[in-house]
């Protein structure tokens, strides 16, 4: 949307057309959008990654068969402009849009569909393979039509299609470019990318091979990685940037007073947890993980690390999600009860490595809150603070006790985060966590073939009471997106998956 300002009657006529004129060309100058964010990307292959950093800046570069709405309540057209599921839930087939091209101009044909999907499934190193294992086969019988065929019918396949891991990629390049592809990646989206200074920025132009021809608006997106919250806020009071992403909470009041700026709440499926890893005994104890969430004083951390602006996490699927139990139970902050449990399993002195991404003020804040609160009940943390990628490096290989991270879904179903976090896979280890628990990963999978939604809500209900039993994790805190820009962008929008629509942003 395009603000314009009121043109006085008793202007005359050539004035109006020059208002009018500069008013349109206003509205169709473009421009670039500077946007920061705390931490850097690491692979630009939607295949090898799930971190935020990476999928927020692809999600931009490339299309899907079909993506989340704005809302982020349903599944709408994107490269496919329609689509038919057969009777029996075993066949999906999908027709593409006409003319469609990638951003190198080559065209996008249904056997480039058919490849990245086997890819996603196939790759060795995917780290969503485990999701697409119930692709059975792929016909292409033309360029438009794609022909999935699955092994049994799944309730949730054609939200796991508007995952950004299974974007469609153009199967020269990939092979031509092979590992190097993430660094210097092709898509379909609304921006095309043009360089990437690891450390620094990555900047995107506008696609004019996009299917949309009228989007999107701006010139160009360049993504900067600044970790510093302070330094952030700063650069875009000074108006060297336009956009800056997770405003600490303790600063959305003060820059909601600023009328240069403005502060976007949008709704979410964030939730931030600790993780624990349970290979590393004690933790392998499923009372002492439960005595560390008892010695947890989940309100202290939402009243002083978010402000307020949180509430008390009760399950890993997001408030408010499909199939979220609102009745899930909230373990109780009990520093004596968690305190004489670690005395019942002869768990004396325990010191534990909390893992911290650096440049966080929030989750270091938190960092601190957990030293003390855990100090009570005789256990002490050393906090490990370390630059983000490293941090993540450091998750994924295991090298820490328990670790402050946060979750966003990408899709609409809770299949999602129950394959990744929950179901045991040697992919991703219940989200580098080792938690194993059978009867979990048995309902995670009867949850994919359930087509009756009251049988499927009690699947995932079931499932979100023993995760919670269990304590898979540590729940903390669920919080809305908390981005901040200047006030001449318009049309800035993260839909509850996290999905930035640049398509639809414009810079007065």
């Amino acid at each position: 949307m395009t603000y314009r300002r009121p043109v006085h009657r008793a202007l005359g006529a050539a004035m109006v057309a020059a208002v009018l004129g500069l008013a349109a060309a206003d509205a169709s100058a473009g421009g670039t959008l500077r946007i920061a964010r705390e931490q850097d990307s690491t692979s630009l292959d939607p295949a090898l990654t799930i971190l935020n950093s990476d999928i927020w800046v692809m999600q931009n570069m490339n299309c899907l068969l079909v993506k989340v709405n704005d809302a982020g309540n349903d599944i709408v057209p994107d490269c496919a402009e329609s689509w038919t599921i057969s009777p029996d839930g075993l066949t999906y087939t999908f027709t593409l849009r006409e003319g469609l091209k990638f951003a190198d101009g080559s065209n996008l044909k249904a056997s480039d569909v058919k490849f990245s999907l086997e890819r996603v499934r196939d790759k060795p190193d995917s780290i969503w393979s485990g999701m697409f294992q119930l692709i059975k086969g792929i016909e292409t019988p033309d360029d438009r039509t794609v022909a999935i065929s699955l092994a049994e019918p799944s309730t949730p396949f054609l939200a796991q299609l508007a995952i950004y891991a299974a974007a469609i990629l153009p199967e020269a390049v990939v092979n031509e470019k092979g590992d190097a592809f993430g660094t210097s990646p092709v898509g379909a989206g609304a921006f095309r990318f043009v360089s990437w200074e690891p450390a620094d920025v990555i900047k995107l132009e506008k696609n004019e091979h996009y299917y949309d021809p009228s989007k999107p608006q701006l010139d160009a997106v360049e993504w900067y990685y600044i970790p510093n919250d302070n330094t952030r806020i700063l650069k875009l009071q000074a108006g060297e940037l336009d956009v800056i992403l997770f405003v600490p909470f303790n600063r959305i009041a003060d820059l909601q007073q600023d009328s240069s700026l403005q502060v976007h709440l949008d709704p979410s499926s964030r939730m931030d947890h600790l993780l624990v890893n349970h290979l590393h005994a004690p933790l392998d104890n499923k009372n002492v993980r439960k005595a560390l969430n008892m010695a947890i004083d989940q309100q202290a951390i939402v009243d002083v690390a978010t402000s307020g602006f949180g509430t008390p996490a009760n399950s890993f699927v997001p408030a408010g999600a499909m199939f979220y139990n609102a009745d899930n139970p909230l373990y109780a902050y009990d520093p004596e009860a968690a305190k004489a449990m670690l005395a019942a399993e002869g768990v004396l002195d325990l010191s534990l490595k909390l893992l911290i991404a650096s440049g966080d003020a929030v989750h270091e804040q938190i960092a601190v809150l957990l030293k003390d609160q855990l100090a009570r009940v005789g256990v002490d943390v050393q906090i490990d603070k370390q630059e983000p990628g490293q941090a993540w490096d450091s998750t994924v290989a295991g090298d820490y006790d328990i670790s402050i991270n946060y979750w966003t879904n990408d899709i609409v179903d809770p299949d999602q985060k129950a394959s990744f976090c929950v179901f045991w896979d040697e992919a991703n280890q219940s989200y580098y966590t080792n938690y194993k628990n059978q009867e979990v990963s048995d309902l995670v999978l009867a949850g994919r073939v359930e087509l009756d939604a009251e049988k499927r809500r009690d699947i995932y209900y079931k499932i979100q009471q023993i995760a919670k039993d269990d304590v898979h994790w540590v729940d903390l805190y669920y919080s809305p997106f908390r981005n901040a820009s200047r006030a001449n962008v318009k049309g800035l929008l993260q839909n509850p998956m996290g999905k930035f629509t640049l398509e639809d942003v414009t810079i007065e």
